[in-house]
């Protein structure tokens, strides 16, 4: 039985730990498409030129944001092409409203479905907010609503052989934390995992390492994905470096004491105040290296 045969069959959770030893360090579109923004380019314009540039860099493995199936079925040969993987993607999922819900679930299948043609393992998925950088809450019914889904997203994940990874941004961590851990605690730890946003937990929970680390002790064993991001006095940089606002030694050994193996991707984004002194490529190249040194 060979190790790809050998991983569908067993339980998602086995399934990532018998894998998670042997990924590699990953990088998302998101935060190429950042530097792309700010050089005035459009990261899908030409997918074959970007992946060429991505793979220029070093880097093996993509994060995807997904939002229909036939862009997996467009991505797949580019990833051939360029010797990239994809072991996980990114899609927005809408799971506060009943009827929402139910059709934001069967899109995510349909994508999960087409991406395990590309030997994808993980899907993460940050369940929107009530609006995108509005100060709204969602209210009790509709977290236990979101949570349900979640918990239904994932089972379905999980028979497909499939693990389905919760993400946050800040929204999540507002009013006590109360949706990003209603999302954990809510759902059944086979079905949800989590993908550690290190610097949106940060920055949500009002630049607290403390309420960052809490989460690593309260849900470590959970973590099937990192997101790597670093910033100084608040503000992105350009490349990740172990040294800033968020220690990330200190994760890198906490995480070495659970004896855990997520999946670590790279999502050092820019922002308006980030320094412009590197091109995408050569900053995730300097990514690349400081991660390697570091984990």
């Amino acid at each position: 039985m060979n190790r790809r045969h050998f991983l569908a069959t067993v339980p998602a959770m086995a399934a990532l730990s018998a894998w998670s030893a042997e990924w590699p360090i990953g990088c998302n579109q998101y935060a190429w498409g950042t530097f792309y923004r700010r050089e005035k380019k459009d990261w899908d314009a030409d997918l074959d030129a970007s992946l060429a540039a991505f793979a220029s860099s070093g880097l093996t493995a993509y994060e995807p944001s997904i939002t229909r199936p036939e862009q997996i079925s467009r991505l797949i040969p580019l990833l051939q092409k360029h010797r990239l993987t994809m072991p996980s993607l990114y899609v927005n999922t809408l799971l506060h409203k009943e009827q929402e819900a139910k059709q934001s679930v069967d899109d995510v299948l349909a994508i999960a479905r087409e991406a395990r043609k590309a030997d994808a393992r993980i899907v993460v998925t940050n369940p929107s907010p009530i609006k995108w950088g509005g100060p709204e809450n969602k209210s009790d019914s509709e977290l236990m609503t979101q949570a349900r889904y979640l918990d239904d997203l994932g089972a379905r994940l999980r028979s497909e052989g499939m693990t389905l990874a919760y993400h946050t941004h800040d929204v999540e961590l507002r009013a006590a934390g109360r949706e990003f851990h209603h999302m954990m605690l809510a759902t059944d730890p086979a079905h949800v995992h989590l993908c550690l946003d290190a610097h949106w937990v940060y920055r949500g929970s009002g630049n607290s390492q403390v309420a960052l680390f809490d989460i690593v002790e309260l849900y470590g064993k959970r973590i099937a994905a990192v997101h790597l991001r670093q910033s100084v006095g608040g503000t992105w940089l350009e490349a990740f470096q172990a040294e800033g606002d968020i220690d990330y030694k200190r994760l890198s050994d906490r995480f070495r004491d659970l004896k855990i193996h997520p999946y670590l991707v790279l999502e050092q984004c820019l922002e308006a105040a980030s320094p412009n002194t590197l091109n995408a490529v050569a900053a995730h190249r300097e990514d690349l290296r400081n991660v390697r040194n570091l984990f």
